[in-house]
């Protein structure tokens, strides 16, 4: 893996002067596991560079031309030579624009300011841009993550792509016994730092305490403030290393800014050099230490009472400077563990938790608006599935959610039903959403999740048969989202319509206990011999006149050659479909059912009627040209090559009251063992998120 850091126009990787960008990139490379492939670019005078492998772009001054676009130009011609895998600009968003064109680089920016002070982040559009264009956005601080998140909405707040990664220093041993009655001040001297507040402060306390000294790290051209005192020592700039080795001698440290510090590296070095330290509550200052005096209400007297009682109070100091020690955890070999994880997880392209637990949002027909009449339908057995997985599963009904909620804006409620999913996938962060027939959520939808949450999972269901001819409308549906998804489930297998094999796999239309959990082959009050129910006017729930369904034709002959049969037919002959529970108490009436679905056979297609019919343990006739007969044996399921076969078979174990009990119970313990709704969807969440199995699966060629 090869990573490109671009640091910001004119800052100085060198230990001379450097900015807090160098010295945080300077440390936790020295960490990381790729450092022998990482190379720093930027741009500084100083001939004194930091030891990693840094390159210098040279720049030509061109009238009329800015710096910063040369800069950018010439990172560009060497990155087309370079081809890296990873780009990590840190602080400044506005070079994103010129590197989104790069193809197959992953792209990471890197906030050290507050964004809404940065060019190129400073609006909602800039920032909605960064996060389309960017494969991670890193901060230094919550405070710094909130204000990227100012008046965004919440689907763009919650992306996994946005993360806090804190600034971090080495952490060493000191002598808390060995410190010294010094209290320092690193950083800028001016006004906005708090500098002039610290100095009164601190002037008072050396006036009233006449064995402590005040040392101050730093300089300021354009803000003069001094301070006049014996033992108040100005050193001005000195180098980052000297500093912390001052830290380790001075007993308490002052960072008391006025303006919202996005993190604040005085701080946080302070505390692991062991200083009981004091701030204030400013930006991301808090997040710099674990123990710390944190003063609310800014001003010069409230500095001065915090030093004071540290001074006053020894133990108190004492404890301090041990618990900065003890509790300090932003070292800088956790922090390159952690730009390590994220860079790998880029680079394996794998975002996705390695819980066996998911998060899923499950989008289908729950039929809520039917009043239960289609509650017995697939998309229920596979949430049911879901859950008993120990998955955690929010619905979304989307024929429902159009059908409540269209308007003169929105006539379809399409928007509405996008909208929805997009609120939801904000609030619940999941880790799949799982389409069955949800045609009405758009592509771009789609498209869009996937560019701000790249960790979430797409997969979808489909039940309907899918052919090159009759059914192609069907076809199309389904591969509407195919390519979008991760992994697409039918119950056609998919071979039958040349479907790619790695992201289409087939499944049974499962059982689900709680739902289909009759035993017929038990019965003894039989009133008829062979049952058959077709789904005629689905969402009608009533037939349509001038309506016939191909299989009529095929169960009037049966009839006709069956005179001494007794038929329990629906759907048909003016005889209205039956559903729900006047489905189940209809179905035991009868010795037997015959499973047929529309069309030609296709392999393994089945509609969703022989889960409802094997599942609820009646006897069972199906084509033989359908290919179940590798999946249930013919001591399992009846299987019948034509008319004449399947009338024979009937008249064979209408009587045989044994036999028939026997192979019906058997079909029920089969579907029910290795077809029910928890081996279904195990296997599907496993094909989606690519987790390896020694299990077999009954159905898997």
């Amino acid at each position: 893996m090869k990573i490109s850091i671009l640091l910001p126009y004119k800052e100085n990787f060198s230990p001379i002067y450097p900015g807090a960008v160098s010295i945080f990139i300077n440390s936790v490379t020295k960490f990381s596991k790729f450092r022998n492939s990482i190379k720093v670019y930027g741009n500084t005078n100083l001939k004194k560079k930091y030891s990693h492998n840094y390159y210098n772009i040279p720049l030509e001054k061109k009238y009329f031309k800015s710096s910063t676009k040369i800069y950018l130009n010439n990172f560009l011609k060497i990155e087309n030579k370079r081809n890296s895998d990873i780009i990590e600009v840190h602080n400044r968003p506005i070079y994103i624009k010129s590197l989104k064109h790069l193809k197959n680089r992953k792209l990471v920016l890197y906030f050290h300011n507050d964004p809404l002070s940065l060019s190129g982040s400073e609006n909602v559009e800039e920032r909605i841009f960064l996060l389309n264009v960017c494969d991670k956005i890193i901060f230094n601080s919550n405070w710094t993550k909130d204000q990227f998140n100012q008046n965004l909405d919440k689907f763009y707040q919650c992306s996994s792509k946005l993360i806090v990664v804190h600034q971090s220093i080495s952490k060493k041993k000191i002598d808390i016994s060995k410190k010294k009655k010094i209290i320092t001040f690193v950083g800028k001297l001016n006004s906005s730092k708090g500098y002039d507040l610290f100095g009164q402060a601190t002037t008072k306390i050396l006036n009233r305490y006449k064995d402590w000294k005040v040392h101050v790290f730093g300089d300021e051209p354009r803000e003069k403030l001094s301070f006049n005192h014996p033992r108040f020592i100005n050193f001005g700039f000195k180098t980052h290393q000297y500093i912390l080795k001052k830290l380790e001698e001075a007993s308490i440290s002052v960072a008391c800014s006025r303006w919202n510090e996005p993190f604040g590296r005085s701080s946080l070095e302070a505390s692991s050099r062991g200083c009981a330290v004091i701030i204030s509550d400013r930006g991301g200052l808090k997040e710099t230490i674990t123990n710390a005096i944190i003063i609310k209400d800014l001003n010069f007297s409230n500095i001065y009472k915090s030093i004071k009682l540290l001074i006053d109070n020894k133990s108190k100091l004492r404890d301090m400077q041990l618990k900065s020690l003890k509790n300090f955890y932003l070292t800088d070999k956790y922090i390159s563990k952690m730009i390590d994880n994220y860079r790998e997880n880029l680079y394996k392209n794998d975002l996705n938790s390695v819980s066996i637990n998911k998060k899923i949002i499950h989008v289908t027909n729950f039929n809520l608006r039917h009043n239960a009449r289609l509650f017995y339908n697939t998309g229920r057995r596979i949430n049911n599935g879901l859950i008993r997985n120990l998955n955690s599963v929010v619905t979304l009904s989307d024929r429902d959610t159009i059908s409540y909620e269209k308007s003169i804006k929105d006539i379809s409620g399409s928007k509405s039903l996008n909208n929805k999913l997009l609120k939801i996938t904000a609030n619940y962060k999941p880790d799949l959403i799982l389409f069955g027939h949800a045609d009405m959520i758009t592509n771009e939808t789609i498209k869009k999740i996937q560019s701000i949450h790249p960790n979430i999972k797409f997969a979808q269901w489909f039940l309907d048969k899918m052919d090159n001819k009759t059914w192609i409308h069907n076809k199309k549906r389904f591969l509407q989202k195919f390519y979008l998804m991760n992994a697409n489930f039918c119950t056609t297998h998919p071979s039958a319509i040349n479907f790619n094999k790695k992201k289409c796999f087939y499944i049974p239309n499962p059982v689900d206990k709680t739902l289909d959990n009759l035993q017929i082959f038990k019965s003894k009050n039989y009133i008829y011999d062979i049952f058959f129910a077709m789904s005629h006017g689905v969402h009608r729930g009533v037939l349509k006149q001038g309506k016939i369904d191909p299989r009529e034709f095929f169960i009037k002959k049966l009839i006709k050659k069956n005179i001494n049969i007794k038929f329990d037919i629906y759907g048909m002959s003016n005889k209205q479909p039956i559903w729900a529970d006047e489905f189940k108490r209809k179905v035991q009436l009868s010795k037997m059912a015959l499973n047929l679905s529309q069309g030609k056979p296709l392999k393994y297609y089945s509609s969703d009627r022989i889960a409802q019919l094997i599942g609820n343990g009646i006897l069972t006739f199906v084509e033989k040209s359908t290919k179940l007969s590798k999946i249930f044996t013919k001591n399992e399921v009846i299987f019948y090559s034509n008319l004449d076969d399947l009338s024979k078979k009937i008249n064979l174990l209408v009587n045989n009251d044994s036999l028939r009990i026997k192979i019906a119970r058997a079909g029920y313990n089969k579907y029910h063992k290795y077809m029910n709704s928890n081996v279904v969807t195990d296997y599907m969440i496993k094909k989606i998120f690519n987790l390896k199995t020694k299990k077999k699966y009954l159905w898997e060629a």
